[in-house]
């Protein structure tokens, strides 16, 4: 099994300001991880909340289809979150969904050498829409492919989960520790949900219809991979690579001692280009018990 993140940087500068020299200790050790909460919340307390079933018809819009929904919310707090991290790193770039659908060259930062933070201000956008309070806010600092530290808001739950690289994982303060799956039961997985997926997706995902697995349509990606990291399920596997939909939750799964791959045998890339279905899991044996699934299928 090969894991997403790498951890083979090495400290050549105490600068964060200074472009190509950019290293993942110094990004880590000027950042202010509390500071970042904050502003998470705040954007959250000003943009979203006030709108969670309060949104009027003009404020909801399709993206893509009847299922790719955006709204006021996602747009203002993505705005507020740009204005805010950009200011507690000098010298980062901002990655977020809403800011990559105007112009998919926005993109191109996830491989350059300023530290990026990648944003997803509603994940679960359908769910915000319909009242459902399954709706996340993420938050992730990168640096050149590595993800270093990241922030899973779900603020109509109370939940904030928090991951930095080498350093674990926390949900409101408290540690959030390793568990493995029960032996001898079945796996519970999340998949890319059906309303997301093209003919050929569903007949690879359908591999997992199994005996001893039990795969279930995701909802929120972020919130699916905080119930990995908790314990209350075994696995995603997923057929999209949006970066702002996976980072935080990958780096959240890894500090709690999970794995995650592709059906390649490679670690997932927030910068894309990956062979897809991808998973994240609990534990190793369980990752590649869903990665040799599904690259029977693929």
């Amino acid at each position: 099994m090969i894991e997403a993140m790498r951890t083979d940087t090495g400290d050549t500068t105490g600068a964060v300001g200074g472009a190509a020299t950019h290293t993942a200790d110094a990004v880590l050790r000027a950042l202010n991880p509390a500071a970042v909460e904050d502003a998470v919340r705040k954007a959250a307390a000003a943009e979203i909340m006030p709108r969670f079933r309060q949104l009027a018809a003009h404020e909801v819009l399709e993206k893509n289809g009847p299922h790719d929904l955006v709204t006021v919310a996602d747009r203002l707090a993505e705005e507020h979150l740009t204005a805010a991290l950009t200011s507690l790193l000098p010298g980062s770039l901002v990655v977020g969904e809403e800011a990559v659908h105007a112009d998919p060259a926005v993109l191109a930062a996830l491989g350059g050498d300023a530290p990026v933070w990648i944003v997803d201000p509603v994940d679960g956008t359908r769910q915000f829409v319909h009242g459902d309070p399954g709706f996340a806010t993420l938050v992730t600092l990168a640096l050149r492919g590595e993800l270093l530290a990241s922030w899973t808001y779900a603020p109509a739950l109370d939940l904030m989960a928090t991951a930095r690289r080498g350093a674990g994982a926390e949900l409101n303060g408290r540690p959030l520790r390793r568990s493995a799956p029960v032996a001898g039961a079945a796996l519970d997985v999340a998949i890319s949900h059906y309303d997301f997926t093209t003919d050929e997706q569903k007949r690879v995902l359908a591999a997992l219809e199994t005996e001893g697995v039990v795969p279930r349509p995701c909802g929120s990606a972020g919130l699916e991979y905080l119930h990995i990291a908790g314990g209350e399920l075994d696995a995603v596997a997923f057929s999209w690579e949006n970066a702002w939909d996976h980072a935080a939750g990958l780096l959240l799964v890894h500090e709690t001692g999970g794995a995650s791959g592709t059906v390649a045998g490679e670690p997932f890339r927030i910068t894309g280009g990956n062979a897809l279905p991808f998973t994240a899991a609990r534990d190793a044996e369980t990752a590649r018990r869903i990665l040799g699934l599904l690259a029977a299928a693929n």
